[in-house]
């Protein structure tokens, strides 16, 4: 995702039914999480993936994109530490992070 930042990958699978993983990323303001979202929706249409509902786009506070098995959470920073879902949904063996700095 581009210019994505802290991005972090959460395995679900043993704790939900809505999905097997998260992606947790963030951006910079409300136009970065819109623009992260729509980068996000590029690549995985070019992968053959089509989402299956988008929630929170209008605001670009926290959308959530939702591929069935796969749920990616792009939040503005400050949303993305008052929700802390790593802290509801990580347990250490279930976390990996994909990149601290932003992807390109």
């Amino acid at each position: 995702m581009k210019k994505a930042e802290d991005v972090e990958l959460i395995n679900v699978s043993d704790k939900t039914i809505i999905a097997d993983y998260f992606i947790i990323a963030s951006g910079r303001s409300d136009v970065h999480v819109r623009s992260l979202c729509d980068e996000l929706q590029k690549y995985m249409a070019e992968s053959g993936r089509v989402h299956l509902r988008i929630e929170g786009y209008r605001e670009g506070r926290w959308i959530v994109v939702d591929y069935g098995e796969l749920l990616v959470h792009l939040f503005h920073r400050r949303e993305r530490e008052f929700y802390g879902l790593e802290r509801l949904w990580a347990d250490g063996d279930n976390c990996m992070k994909i990149a601290d700095e932003p992807l390109k």
